[in-house]
């Protein structure tokens, strides 16, 4: 036989305020809130294992206790981050006794917007930031990397639930109104942050170069030089590097520039001259592209990646797969310069 929710407890007079262990202790429980996920009802059975204790503490009537058990395994999605600004909510309407279908009717209105406020907030934006920074200091050989990660998005997820639970309770209904108010403007802003830290990130950290090297000759490269000699005899093997020529081809008195002769006191002499060596030139290709535009092969990766999201209709996984090609087969080429040490 199907169990028939009422639409009022039985007991209509309001329940004591529930104490900060039970709020605390339910925001912990709401960990595990995606932890019996199924596409029937989505999160209701972890919501409602967040919530039972302050349920069993508002309800002392054994029906009432059952009845609000039964609306609250009902339907529920929303943000696991936020879900306590529900649930506080709700607790502040069970503990005064309101009526059970405006009570459902607040809690499908509250976790609704909740879910692109999470989303632009922690997903498009925490992430990336801390992520992005992280990343490059655990390419850069810093152990404490991970560790940074994992404490400030920790701390931050951490902290925003213990306030919005006791927040939200606090307040009751009245906290929908505050969320709702500005919800859009609040969303689209924490969007467009987001977009924007991950557009910087991508040219900051974007470690895609190549490693193209292209032969071109030769070229003359003067090098200052110091040696010692024992006379002044042993200079005449580097005067064509220490004095000038005349027209002729002659060598003079004069001095080339930046070329020295002293005598020392135990009667040797030291000699500072130019130097001439020949080295290759080569062009650099990943040079040129910076001249042109710094970072213009993340940036083309990038436009890419979106081209094939948007026009193409391809998956996250595609794009993986993409790049993890191109980076191999680009590797095993020496198209791109290695990024571990030698």
């Amino acid at each position: 036989m199907a169990y028939n929710i009422p639409d009022s407890y039985s007991e209509q007079a309001p329940a004591e305020q529930l104490d900060k262990k039970t709020l605390n202790n339910m925001v912990w429980r709401s960990l595990f809130l995606q932890a019996s996920f199924n596409y029937e009802r989505m999160q209701a059975g972890g919501w409602l294992f967040s919530i039972l204790p302050g349920l069993k503490k508002i309800h002392k009537n054994e029906k009432d206790l059952a009845a609000s058990m039964s609306h609250n395994l009902e339907f529920f999605n929303t943000h696991p981050f936020l879900v306590n600004f529900v649930m506080g909510i709700i607790l502040s309407m069970e503990q005064n006794k309101a009526d059970i279908p405006m009570i459902r009717a607040v809690r499908v209105a509250a976790m609704g917007p909740l879910g692109g406020i999470g989303d632009a907030l922690f997903w498009f934006t925490l992430v990336p930031i801390t992520a992005g920074i992280t990343a490059n200091m655990a390419i850069n050989g810093n152990i404490a990397a991970p560790f940074i990660f994992l404490l400030v998005f920790n701390a931050a997820q951490f902290g925003l639930r213990f306030f919005l639970m006791h927040w939200s309770y606090r307040l009751g209904t009245d906290a929908i109104g505050i969320l709702t108010e500005n919800a859009k403007e609040f969303t689209r802003a924490a969007s467009i942050l987001g977009i924007f830290v991950v557009g910087s990130l991508t040219c900051v950290y974007g470690a895609t170069s190549l490693d193209i090297q292209i032969p071109n000759g030769t070229t003359n490269e003067v090098t200052q030089a110091t040696t010692i000699v024992d006379d002044q005899a042993a200079i005449a093997a580097y005067e064509d590097m220490l004095y000038t020529t005349d027209e002729n081809g002659q060598l003079t008195d004069t001095l080339q520039e930046n070329a020295a002769v002293n005598e020392l006191a135990n009667g040797k002499y030291e000699l500072t001259f130019n130097k001439v060596n020949e080295v290759p030139v080569t062009i650099d290709i990943q040079k040129i592209l910076d001249g042109i535009l710094p970072q213009v092969i993340p940036l083309t990766i990038t436009l890419m990646l979106y081209f094939f999201l948007s026009k193409r209709g391809w998956t996250p996984l595609k794009c993986i797969a993409l790049l993890l090609v191109n980076g191999l087969i680009g590797s095993g080429f020496g198209l791109y310069p290695s990024i571990w040490p030698q």
